[in-house]
């Protein structure tokens, strides 16, 4: 083959393309290799030019049928150029892995954690991205996912823990004591679609119908923070309302618990050894953690 024949693309195209394809969304792979997503966009264009075909969609960016088979190629060339050793610069040896997370649990859970992960693996820089349970939108794509809810084959259980009513002292201060179950028909309830009153409501021996008045929070964090305010009683998760009961700000009113609507889990999209690592820590902590939350 002679080089007129050679259609070589540029090494910054092939990056952006992988990039691309790997995160999902141009702004991301603008993100990971320090540049615009503008940038991003025209290098793509670029090697979709000089290959003569289309590699990726847009909105929704989607690889089309060439470019799912172009980005085995792709990354199978950046990893042999990869593995030469005067490629490598000393800060390029850390591993970077994606995490999603609802975000709740990332900022109840995971980000007060991350000091001792870095601790143990200096080498893996972590990028967290946040995911909207509940109205049926897809979480950001990242090699790491966490999630409530069902858990698909290869899942693994981090905090599968239960719920109870707490609420702040200051409301507290303006009902009626709280003696047992029968008398939150004193106080407001809050009320989220991710964790139904009814079932702790039934295990109590009440019969009352799912709260239908006042705001709907679809976010756990959100419902938290309001019953902090004083604005109602939250049917919560200890492990998720850890910070705000150690500081006083919420309190557990009675012993009776129930199993929560969902598990927090996770699922590894890819079988890497900083996936794998991560996953193992993060499953420590959360047995430890919730073990002291119950």
């Amino acid at each position: 083959m002679s080089d007129d024949d050679l259609r070589l693309p540029s090494i910054d195209g092939l990056l952006a393309f992988e990039a691309a394809a790997r995160l999902g969304s141009l702004e991301r792979a603008a993100a990971a290799l320090h540049v615009s997503a503008s940038a991003v966009g025209k290098r793509i264009a670029t090697l979709e030019e000089r290959l003569g075909q289309p590699l990726l969609t847009r909105n929704p960016l989607r690889l089309t049928a060439a470019g799912k088979e172009y980005l085995g190629q792709v990354r199978a060339a950046l990893s042999l150029l990869a593995a030469v050793p005067l490629h490598r610069r000393e800060q390029q040896r850390l591993t970077r892995l994606s995490i999603s997370s609802p975000p709740t649990f990332a900022r109840q859970v995971l980000v007060p954690a991350l000091p001792g992960f870095q601790e143990a693996h200096p080498d893996i820089e972590l990028e967290l991205l946040l995911s909207t349970p509940y109205l049926d939108q897809p979480a950001p794509a990242a090699e790491v996912e966490i999630f409530a809810g069902a858990i698909p084959k290869g899942g693994e259980v981090l905090l599968d823990d239960v719920v109870t009513p707490m609420a702040a002292p200051s409301l507290l201060a303006r009902l009626p004591a709280m003696r047992r179950p029968a008398d939150l028909i004193q106080a407001p309830l809050l009320r989220t679609p991710l964790q139904p009153w009814e079932p702790w409501l039934r295990a109590s021996g009440l019969d009352w119908p799912e709260p239908a008045q006042g705001t709907r929070f679809v976010d756990l964090g959100l419902t938290l923070e309001a019953a902090a305010c004083g604005q109602g009683v939250a049917l919560a998760r200890p492990s998720l309302a850890a910070t705000y009961l150690r500081g006083g700000a919420l309190k557990r009113l009675f012993d009776l618990a129930v199993p929560a609507a969902w598990p927090y889990a996770l699922v590894r999209h890819v079988d890497s050894d900083a996936a794998r690592a991560f996953s193992r820590w993060l499953i420590r902590h959360c047995q430890a953690s919730n073990g002291g939350a119950a």
